[in-house]
């Protein structure tokens, strides 16, 4: 039995399409060992997100060869796509495969062994269009994840927006969208497994139907009648998306999570059209307020990208008052990465990577205040929560899970008729902040099966 170990860099999708390969070398019988164990076969999703994501992607791979010079080591993904004659002159990697492409490891490892004849497959996108021109979807898909309560499931491909900091639309094409029928099938299956909560993620998710005559909102529908699921989660928004209509039919679904990543990248206008988003702070408000209007006290999470192209110091403070302004539960803050083959790198002005840290540094001091506010909130209300593990705190065990908002929570052990909560849905009264970022809750109400 071959011995095959995987390594995933980059996105929420990279990660469910690394899932997917390895479930489809398990039912060829491999055997699926720590990527820091020997291994027959490496496997790398890579990542092209950044100049870094790449420079990390070339290091696993270079890794890969060394733990075993006489395994067979796969470059995976959006590197391979960007960059495939760079990928083909690496001599740690004997086979590459493109996007769209990653259905087909099995018979190319098949081949490999067959033939010991290195393997390339980057094509580009044209040569998996289909009659129309069209790009079809790569159907992956998945029956069980490293997580044992929430699983992401892979619903669409590719993007349209070209952001001028992005390579994305060339590493994964244009966009196109997973069938309804599919998707609920895997999300049948997955139920079926025990998983509580779905996670609908895609590379530009409010895309999702464009190329089918449909949109998100429909899928999300169709998702919430599936038996078995008790909790729908929405990947990375665009604001564009959250209109009136939108959150009023979300808000009359009792198992969507109120839980909201819009992506911002900047709180300035004149930074978001360098940028080109296609939105204005104004427009961004409105749908926070739209969002608020329908749920009772949502998480609102985004990502702030600071020192972008030509950001002036007054820019970067608009972008600090509009944050605090809106009153985040999370931000994700990224500093500017230059990267290649993107208008952003090529650019003036430049800002100096020390300005960027420093930005970056005052932007967590920022959202410090922001995030305890929202957390304090909770203290003394009655939370829903989906237990997912058993930890120790200080030497107490504590059943641990998420909040549909998302905010973890911890329930005493001791005095529980279940001994094992796990992937059980209880509810109870938050009464205390049990250490940073976890809040405590006890008065338990009731188990849920």
């Amino acid at each position: 039995m071959r011995k095959a170990a995987f390594h995933n860099l980059g996105c929420k999708v990279n990660a469910y399409e690394t899932e997917s390969m390895q479930q489809l070398l398990e039912q060829r019988g491999y055997e699926i060992v720590p990527f820091e164990e020997a291994a027959d076969v490496y496997v790398i999703n890579t990542c092209s997100v950044t100049n870094i994501a790449e420079r990390k992607s070339r290091q696993m791979l270079h890794r890969a060869k060394r733990r075993n010079p006489h395994s067979v080591v796969v470059a995976v993904g959006c590197y391979v796509q960007t960059s495939k004659e760079q990928v083909l002159q690496e001599a740690a990697v004997d086979i590459l495969i493109g996007n769209n492409k990653k259905h087909e490891l099995p018979e190319m490892l098949e081949r490999f062994f067959a033939q010991r004849e290195n393997v390339a497959c980057p094509e580009d996108f044209s040569s998996v269009a289909d009659v129309d021109g069209n790009l079809s979807y790569e159907t992956l898909s998945v029956n069980r994840t490293a997580e044992r309560t929430r699983v992401f499931i892979k619903v669409q491909d590719g993007c349209n927006q070209f952001c001028s900091y992005c390579i994305i639309p060339y590493a994964r094409g244009r966009v196109r969208s997973r069938e309804i029928t599919d998707v609920l099938k895997e999300v049948g299956s997955l139920a079926a497994n025990g998983y509580r909560e779905v996670v609908l993620t895609g590379i530009h998710l409010s895309s999702y139907g464009v190329d089918l005559g449909t949109d998100l909102l429909h899928l999300i529908e169709e998702v919430h009648k599936a038996p078995g699921i008790a909790r729908i989660r929405l990947g990375s928004l665009e604001p564009k998306i959250i209109t009136e209509e939108f959150v009023r039919r979300l808000s009359g679904l009792p198992k969507i999570c109120p839980h909201f990543h819009l992506s911002l990248q900047s709180g300035c206008d004149a930074t978001l059209q360098r940028m080109n988003r296609k939105y204005t702070c104004e427009e961004y408000e409105q749908g926070c307020n739209i969002i608020r209007k329908y749920f009772s006290h949502p998480a609102i999470t985004t990502d702030v990208i600071v020192g972008f192209p030509g950001e002036t110091e007054e820019e970067f403070e608009a972008t600090r008052k509009f944050l605090k302004k809106i009153g985040f539960f999370e931000i994700h803050i990224f500093k500017y990465s230059r990267r290649k083959g993107t208008r952003a790198d090529r650019m003036e002005q430049q800002v100096p990577e020390e300005i960027k840290h420093a930005r970056s540094e005052t932007l967590f001091e920022d959202l410090a205040p922001m995030n305890e506010e929202f957390l304090r909130w909770h203290i003394g209300k009655q939370a829903e929560v989906l237990v997912e593990e058993k930890v120790s705190f200080g030497g107490v065990e504590y059943f641990l899970g998420h909040t549909k908002e998302y905010v973890k929570i911890a329930v005493p052990a001791a005095g529980q008729k279940n001994g094992n909560m796990e992937n059980e849905l209880v509810r109870g009264t938050v009464i205390s902040r049990l250490k940073e970022h976890v809040l405590c809750m006890e008065n338990l109400l009731e188990e849920k099966s």
